[in-house]
């Protein structure tokens, strides 16, 4: 967590989609279906979407101890950059040449995300979840192209979510 929180721009998406990848994908610790949970369950938690999620992963992989070093991991990174850029502020801030490196960095964030969120719906639609994948792309227009406010699709896709669970309960205690 300490190397992906110290080189990663963007914010808690970007450092959840390098924890998928260094976690799942690397190292295999974590199974695709429990990486997709704990980034469900660290984006509707309370919370930075990357502590959330660090802490939960951290907990999976080294339980107490884990959580520990998830965290610190997570957080010290960032709090050493902004206290060093805070004192540099006025000089960043007018700089043009600070100001195209962000704009660029911005558009990579915009790829890391976009790259997470095609290879996680990907999973839903190579497994044939129809209802997940239905979720995920009326999400998506109603989100671009109507500006629907994204807690009410949190609440509807949660509705959405135990409905699932329980027709799925039910047809598995009548085989």
């Amino acid at each position: 967590m300490l190397y992906i929180s110290s080189f990663t721009f963007g914010g808690g998406f970007v450092i959840v989609t390098l924890m998928k990848k260094k976690f799942t994908d690397e190292y295999k610790w974590i199974e695709e279906q429990e990486m997709l949970d704990i980034i469900s369950i660290a984006q509707t938690t309370p919370g930075p979407i990357a502590l959330n999620g660090a802490v939960i992963a951290g907990k999976k992989i080294g339980g107490a101890r884990g959580i520990i070093a998830a965290t610190l991991g997570t957080v010290i990174p960032p709090v050493v950059i902004i206290t060093i850029i805070s004192f540099f502020y006025n000089a960043f801030q007018e700089n043009p040449y600070v100001s195209l490196v962000l704009r660029g960095m911005n558009a990579g964030v915009a790829a890391v995300i976009l790259d997470v969120v095609c290879s996680l719906s990907g999973e839903y639609i190579k497994n044939k979840k129809i209802i997940e994948t239905a979720v995920i792309i009326i999400s998506f227009v109603l989100v671009f192209f109507f500006k629907i406010n994204v807690m009410i699709l949190l609440l509807i896709a949660l509705a959405v979510g135990i409905i699932t669970v329980i027709v799925r309960t039910r047809r598995e205690r009548k085989k």
